[in-house]
Order: structure tokens, then C-alpha cells, then sequence
């Protein structure tokens, strides 16, 4: 029997409203719809498959705003409205050119509160592939447990389970990110982190790795995981491209050179790429290659991910010149 949807995801979507200099000296703000679980959904959904997330959102205008974006790009909802929290709500601050700074409204939001019940139906359906991140966990005691439930639920009944680490020091401290996700990392079929995410998942490999080169210190890390039973670790360096260990060897992809306008949800549009290669049948060196190719329609676009590709855009990059005018 095929899958009902081929991705699932959860956890909370925010209000982002994004100013284009300092937010001390005012000036407009353009809303949109934030959120890394979000952010993937619609990467995987415009590549033309099916995909639900399952979440919560307050009963104000922010939350049906939240709803009638996500199922604009014919994602499944499985909602629930509270009628007594807030939808969350961050603030972006172009600050310079090369930094950007986030400020968040979430504490005590609608979405934090995302529960077990919130996500038992969805799983009910059995998604091929159930995405995870690292801040869902961290957003309160209720999200932890649906974050533990989903991950141990999925593996027992068999389905692909994608972590990305996705730390956030506002959130939580290193510490108790270790705590919570290096039980659950060893359930992930496929773990995705920053190089100086690993040690947050790999914890057995922690004594001595710090003697040890970068490169080496990488590699340590990810033979730790595998050896937890993670199938495949997949590190995102930014410009610097991504790599991928697996037990039958490691693999590089550079990353494509295009002109960086926004650095915000990159690293989520590439675990979109990865993931719909992956749910093509596609081997490593074909993810890698279109989770690169997501990165970069994030980073030369404005948006989390509005600026994402639908798959008849995806030959875009990378065969053309820089400027070209397609007519």
C-alpha cells in the first residue's frame, strides 16, 4: 500500500516581520510566514509532492494568515486553533548586508504548546518520510514529548525519519539540546546538522575529538552516529557546500555560486532538496547535488522561501550566465 503523503512534518510556524534596516529607527515591515518545519514543507511541496504539517497556531489573524499561506502551496494542514494562545510572532532585522538578527515572540504561543494528539493522525497516515527538527523539542516540556512520540512512533512502524539538528541558543543551551536529541538521533535515518552541530547528536564521540583537525573532527563525529545506527549524516556548510557520510563512504558537493541576497531559511531549503531526491529514488551524490541547487535559489531570493523552486525551475541554476534574461 503506498503512503498516504510522502513527508510529514511538525512543529511551529510563526509571523515574521521582516524590516530592511535596524529596527531601533522603525520603517515598514513585510510579513511572512516563518518556521524551519514550514520552510521544508514548502521546498518538498513545490517539487511536486505531498506533504502535510501538523501544528498549532493561535485564533487571530497570524494563524489563519499561517493557514491560508501553507495550504496556498497545497500543503496539508493538521491544525489545531487555539482559541486562548497567540500565534508567535519574530521580528527580522536586516542589520547589515552579512548579518542578520532575530528577535522572538513565542514563549507561552499557541504553537509551542504542539502536542502528541496534535501529530497522532497525521502519523496515523503514514507518511514515507516523518521530518524533524531540533527546535520543537526546545519550545516546551508538551512540544518535547510529541517531538520524542513522533520520532519513537515512526521507527516502529518503519518510516524514514529525517532530524536536522537546527540548534538554537535562544531556545536552549548546548547542554540540554544534548540531553534531549542524542537519545532521539538514533532513530534518524538521515541526520543533518552544521559542523558544529554533530557533537549535540554524537556524544560518544566527544572525548578527544577536540585534539583533532576540523575534517577529522567531522569525520569522528559522523562515524559515531553511524555507528548509533544513524544511515546517513549530512553536514550543510553554508558556502562552503555540504558532505555526506554513510557507511559505504563520504561524499562532497560544492556549493553553487550565485549572488547572496538572503541567507535566511538556506540551510532549510537544501534539506528540501535532499529530501525530495530522496523520495525520487535519487542516490547520495543526486540529493546532495539538488539540496545544493535549493540553497541557492534560497540564498539569491528574498524569503525564507518564497523565492523556492517549483521542478521545472530547478535546471535554472547552474545553466545559465550570471544576468541572463530568459525570453
Amino acid at each position: 500500500m503506498s503512503a498516504a503523503v510522502d513527508l510529514l512534518t511538525f512543529g511551529e510556524s510563526m509571523v515574521s516581520l521582516r524590516s530592511a534596516g535596524p529596527l531601533s529607527t522603525g520603517g515598514s515591515l513585510a510579513m511572512h510566514v516563518a518556521g524551519a518545519e514550514s520552510n521544508v514543507a514548502v521546498g518538498v511541496a513545490r517539487l511536486g509532492h505531498t506533504v502535510t504539517w501538523a501544528g498549532a497556531v493561535g485564533s487571530d489573524p497570524h494563524g489563519e494568515f499561517i493557514l491560508r499561506q501553507l495550504r496556498s502551496e497545497g500543503i496539508g494542514t493538521q491544525c489545531r486553533v487555539d482559541p486562548y494562545r497567540s500565534t508567535g510572532v519574530m521580528f527580522l532585522e536586516q542589520r547589515t548586508a552579512d548579518v542578520t538578527r532575530a528577535f522572538y515572540y513565542r514563549a507561552g504561543s499557541a504553537g509551542s504548546t504542539v502536542s502528541r494528539d496534535d501529530v497522532d493522525s497525521a502519523l496515523a497516515a503514514g507518511p514515507r518520510v516523518l521530518h524533524l527538527t531540533g527546535i520543537t523539542p526546545a519550545l516546551s516540556p508538551e512540544a518535547r514529548k510529541a517531538f520524542e512520540y513522533a520520532a519513537e512512533r515512526a521507527a516502529a512502524d518503519g518510516v524514514v525519519i529525517s532530524l536536522d539538528v537546527n540548534y538554537r541558543s535562544r531556545l536552549w543551551t548546548r547542554d540540554e539540546a544534548r540531553a534531549v536529541l542524542g537519545p532521539i538521533a538514533r532513530h534518524a535515518s538521515i541526520l543533518i546538522a552544521s559542523d558544529d552541530e554533530l557533537d549535540l547528536v554524537a556524544s560518544a564521540a566527544l572525548s578527544g575529538s577536540d585534539s583533532l583537525g576540523n575534517d577529522d573532527a567531522e569525520t569522528a563525529l559522523a562515524v559515531s552516529l553511524l555507528e548509533q545506527g544513524v544511515g546517513e549524516v549530512v553536514v550543510k556548510r553554508g558556502a562552503a557546500g555540504a558532505g555526506v557520510h554513510t557507511a559505504s563512504g563520504r561524499f562532497e558537493a560544492p556549493a553553487i555560486s550565485v549572488t547572496s541576497i538572503d541567507t535566511v531559511g538556506a540551510g532549510d531549503a537544501f534539506t528540501a532538496g535532499y529530501l525530495s531526491a530522496l523520495l525520487d529514488g535519487e542516490d547520495v551524490a543526486g540529493r546532495l547535488q539538488r539540496g545544493a541547487v535549493m540553497g541557492a535559489f534560497a540564498v539569491s531570493t528574498a524569503g525564507d522561501w518564497e523565492g523556492l523552486p517549483s521542478r521545472a525551475e530547478l535546471a535554472m541554476l547552474g545553466t545559465t550566465a550570471s544576468g541572463t534574461t530568459q525570453r
